[in-house]
């Protein structure tokens, strides 16, 4: 797995200098400008925060004694808008104390006056590098949760992840009273398929189910492989009529899908079964699971291909498919 990020163009490094003093500042901001960065200065405290704002600099170099700003106040200010920033500063106080107590105070680098430029842009090219690791990292780790939290083949959320994310919906239900509902499906005789073909085909099928699941979904809901062939949707803010709307379609879509691969294709059917929170009523994210699991038993015990609503335990409610229940009213 590689994370590394190209090589950035100068003019996209933003440098902010202040010092209250015209001249330094030019000083400062004239081989920032050789090098080719966009680089900008401020000589008040109050155009370095409105900057800091609206423009987000990478880097911020700023004077140590620059007396209208308290160069120690302002670095505290400029960290708590962008704790990741680079800040540099620029003094003519060499005193040991002065360096110990600026870096402790949360500088990244001290440099004294009068510098040499070429020194000053080596340090900046060094707090840019330092930044870049730093983006590098959380790209990283944001990849790295991607993977622990997703299944391998569906690409879909799996279940180390799903509980903790359906326990916060119910939650956000419960406080805005609204409905959280989790839909359970399984393939139909799947084991056909490995039986029929080989295993290669059956995960090249499960990978086609989860990019159906994925294509029927909204941003909004949480679309989980449960394991197997069994695959768990959760649909935030969704009543029975739009459950229902969905199950049907995530059912008919699978229904007329030919799964082909190569030389081998089947057709395929799911079963489906839901659960829907109940206002007032307080249970785990679990036990909603294990509605829908209900559902979903029942809707394989009729017959297959169907789709169930978890009404009670003891009497789940069966919905037809939609041309099985034309059928029926047109047969009286």
């Amino acid at each position: 797995m590689s994370f590394e990020v190209g090589i950035k163009h100068p003019k996209s490094r933003r440098i902010l200098v202040i010092d209250n003093e015209k001249e330094s500042l030019e000083i400062l901001l004239e081989p920032l400008r050789w090098e080719g960065y966009d680089a900008r200065g401020v000589t008040s405290a109050e155009d370095a925060h409105k900057l800091i704002e609206s423009w987000v600099p990478q880097v911020v170099i700023l004077d140590w004694m620059a007396p209208s700003m308290v160069g120690l106040k302002v670095l505290r200010a400029v960290r708590e808008r962008l704790p990741h920033v680079s800040c540099v500063f620029v003094s003519e106080n060499s005193s040991t104390e002065a360096i110990i107590e600026a870096l402790d105070s949360g500088a990244d680098d001290y440099i004294v006056k009068p510098f040499v430029p070429l020194e000053l842009l080596a340090r900046i090219r060094s707090q840019l590098r330092i930044r870049d690791l730093h983006e590098q990292l959380l790209f990283a780790n944001e990849k790295l949760k991607e993977l622990v939290d997703t299944d391998d083949l569906t690409g879909l959320y799996n279940m180390r992840s799903l509980y903790q994310r359906l326990e916060f919906e119910m939650e956000r239900g419960r406080r805005f009273q609204r409905d959280v509902c989790v839909v359970m499906m399984d393939m139909d005789y799947f084991k056909t398929v490995n039986d029929g073909h080989d295993h290669l085909f059956g995960s090249y099928v499960l990978s086609e189910v989860g990019k159906i699941i994925r294509a029927n979904t909204r941003n909004v809901d949480i679309p989980a492989r449960y394991g197997g062939d069994e695959f768990l949707v959760v649909l935030t803010e969704t009543n029975y009529d739009g459950a229902m709307r969905f199950c049907e379609r995530l059912r008919q879509h699978i229904e007329r899908t030919t799964f082909r691969n190569g030389e081998d294709s089947i057709n395929l059917t799911a079963s489906a079964g839901f659960a829907i929170t109940i206002p007032g009523e307080n249970i785990s994210a679990k036990e909603l699971v294990r509605r829908a699991d209900l559902a979903l038993y029942a809707a394989k015990r009729s017959g297959r291909n169907k789709v169930c609503f978890y009404k009670s335990e003891q009497a789940p409610v069966v919905e037809l498919p939609t041309a099985a229940r034309k059928q029926r009213k047109a047969a009286g």
